[in-house]
């Protein structure tokens, strides 16, 4: 693996005849989507909730999803999309950015749930681990894209990116940290932990609260998301020294603590 990185120079487009193309980006975005989706349906077996329903807000979240993160990106490299406004739909290319993706799925999903009058805890905490699998696929399209990698390194492990993608800040180098890798396998583990954690609600019913779940993802990936950002050098605006990702990152963090504190405390006065 080491080696593969350090010498293979990945190229976007995975398959082309005439004008059509298929890119790595969308492809591995697909199956993050698909994956996730087979996941998050496995679990919902366990807990009880109709395939169907799941499936279908699947499809609801997903198209917010995309449409959130595209938007949020779009913001944060607003005077480039202002001067190439039809850039903004050429989504293959890559920028879409998960904290906008989060707000328009959870935003979907609540709204889909209290419709069909499910509670919508539960679906969130089954989209949990789902969003960590599909993270950690879809960043590998990052890679092929040769974006969103770190700074300069001379590891061994260091990925080279070509002179046109390389930022004019670092031009002359070579090989960079593959951001992309360390959230990848960042988010694997996050994937792996809430499973864990489903298996032992699933388990406990009576007493297990999936609201838990929910706002542990939300602090294990901000907290990788607010780390990871200190290596990359992709633009973006800083306010005090932080990237707006990392601020974002700090936000969630301090919501999501107190709310998981809150319901820590509630649980043990139960007890």
């Amino acid at each position: 693996m080491i080696n593969f990185l350090h010498t293979f120079n990945p190229e976007p487009v995975l398959l082309s005849i005439g004008v059509f193309k298929i890119y790595w980006y969308g492809l591995f975005i697909v199956i993050g989507i698909l994956l996730g989706m087979m996941t998050g349906v496995k679990l919902a077996e366990k807990y009880r909730i109709s395939k169907d329903f799941l499936i279908d807000s699947v499809f609801y979240a997903v198209i917010a999803g995309i449409i959130g993160a595209r938007i949020y990106h779009v913001l944060l490299e607003l005077p480039y999309y202002s001067n190439n406004p039809l850039a903004i739909f050429k989504i293959w290319e890559g920028g879409l950015a998960i904290h906008g993706a989060l707000i328009a799925g959870i935003a979907a999903i609540l709204l889909f749930a209290k419709k069909r009058k499910n509670d919508p805890w539960v679906i969130f905490a089954l989209y949990a681990p789902a969003m960590a699998l599909g993270q950690a696929i879809g960043r590998w399209g990052n890679y092929f894209n040769q974006e969103l990698y770190g700074r300069p390194t001379n590891l061994p492990w260091g990925i080279p990116i070509e002179p046109v993608n390389r930022q004019l800040s670092h031009y002359t180098a070579e090989y960079f940290h593959p951001a992309f890798l360390y959230e990848s396998l960042g988010n694997l583990l996050i994937f792996i932990l809430l499973l864990l954690w489903h298996r032992q609600i699933i388990k406990n019913k009576e007493t297990a609260n999936p609201k838990i779940i929910v706002f542990a993802y939300l602090i294990m990936y901000s907290f990788l998301r607010f780390f990871t950002e200190f290596i990359r050098i992709d633009p973006t605006p800083e306010f005090f020294g932080l990237r707006v990702p990392q601020i974002a990152s700090l936000f969630i963090i301090a919501f999501a603590g107190l709310y998981l504190l809150k319901i820590t405390k509630k649980t043990a006065l139960e007890k």
